[in-house]
């Protein structure tokens, strides 16, 4: 399971923490006939979510007609799902993450590789901001640690 802020706050001397890591992606150029196989994105997306050390709970993968899947990978830690466009060479993936124990870019490396990605980008936020001096979540906008093209 994850760690709770007051664990966090405990363990450092730091003032603020954030309940999870968000990181939205994009694979462009990427293989179709990977992207149009259900099979092949599930077990991608499972792999992936042990590659960065989430702790799966349950998944749920579709395939469209003619062409196309979604799908989501429960994890303890949150979700890691995807939607691809086959036809385009597309892929959008949502891989959120919380606590300290697994790292969503290193799932997103993952991906872009077996996906065969050309070209990829991601954005990575910061969800849930929670203040030493207040205990309480900061009702504010996340906060983009990251942006990434590659």
């Amino acid at each position: 399971m994850t760690d709770s802020p007051l664990d966090i706050f405990q363990k450092s001397d730091i003032d603020e923490v954030h309940l999870g890591q968000h990181v939205l992606a994009e694979f462009f150029e990427c293989d179709p006939n990977t992207l149009n196989s259900i099979d092949k994105v599930e077990k991608y997306m499972i792999d992936s979510a042990l590659e960065c050390g989430a702790t799966i709970v349950q998944k749920c993968f579709h395939m469209f007609s003619p062409y196309g899947v979604s799908g989501v990978v429960i994890i303890a830690e949150s979700h890691l799902a995807i939607h691809t466009w086959p036809e385009l060479g597309y892929a959008a993936v949502d891989l959120f993450t919380c606590g300290t124990k697994c790292d969503p870019k290193v799932a997103y490396e993952f991906l872009k590789d077996k996906f065969c990605s050309k070209r990829a980008s991601f954005t990575e936020l910061k969800r849930g901001i929670i203040t030493r001096n207040t205990m309480k979540v900061v009702e504010k906008p996340f906060e983009i640690m990251q942006q990434i093209v590659s």
